[in-house]
């Protein structure tokens, strides 16, 4: 079994897991219209954008322009994003602050935009214990792209071979494994616990 040194967690769906059922609910009652507004603005459009270093506004404005009979929905999306986030605690949170508390070497990737990240950092004090967490869009490139994955592990001196990336997206899961890293499909804090126990890091 690989000797697992360093683990790498992309933590945008752990901090803010977008429910369609909740709290969007009391926004959008419609629930076809809730579930189209999430999955074409909040987990794929709106990531994408961000992915590529937009502030909120900018972010906010190209979607309004590419979707513009959303419009009402996708403001409330920034005006009530915190709404969301007491919704994402499954326990991979819990998990993380564990394995860094043990003296795990982790380090946490995020694709919010700066601004966002930002304010996330004041919500979520774990957010500075790890040695490291960038901003892909700082680095102008869009996952699943292999140089950022390679430039990941050259930024803090990991060995892909020794590093565990955990994903919630399958494309950037095979991107990883691409380059070279041990990666996993995050789907929850279960089948985390699974797949660190697996590999012999929990």
């Amino acid at each position: 079994m690989t000797q697992i040194d360093h683990i790498v967690f992309d933590i945008g769906k752990v901090l803010i897991h977008y429910d369609p059922d909740l709290p969007f609910s009391r926004l959008i009652p419609d629930e076809a219209e809730r579930r189209w507004f999430f999955d074409n603005v909040c987990t794929s459009d709106w990531n994408i954008e961000q992915d590529r270093g937009r502030t909120w506004q900018e972010a906010e404005a190209l979607l309004i322009a590419e979707h513009p009979t959303h419009e009402e929905n996708i403001r409330n999306f920034r005006r009530h994003w915190r709404e969301m986030v007491p919704h994402a605690y499954d326990g991979s949170v819990a998990i993380m602050e564990g394995l860094i508390a043990q003296g795990r070497d982790v380090t946490m990737l995020t694709n919010f935009a700066a601004d966002t990240f930002t304010e996330a950092r004041g919500l979520f004090p774990f957010l500075e214990k790890p040695r490291g967490v960038t901003v892909s869009g700082e680095v102008g490139l869009i996952k699943p792209d292999e140089r950022i994955y390679r430039l990941h592990a050259d930024t803090f001196g990991l060995s892909p071979a020794a590093t565990l990336f955990i994903d919630d997206s399958a494309k950037n899961v095979e991107g990883a494994k691409a380059a070279g890293w041990n990666a996993v499909l995050f789907t929850g804090a279960d089948r985390l616990a699974e797949d660190l126990r697996r590999l012999g890091v929990m």
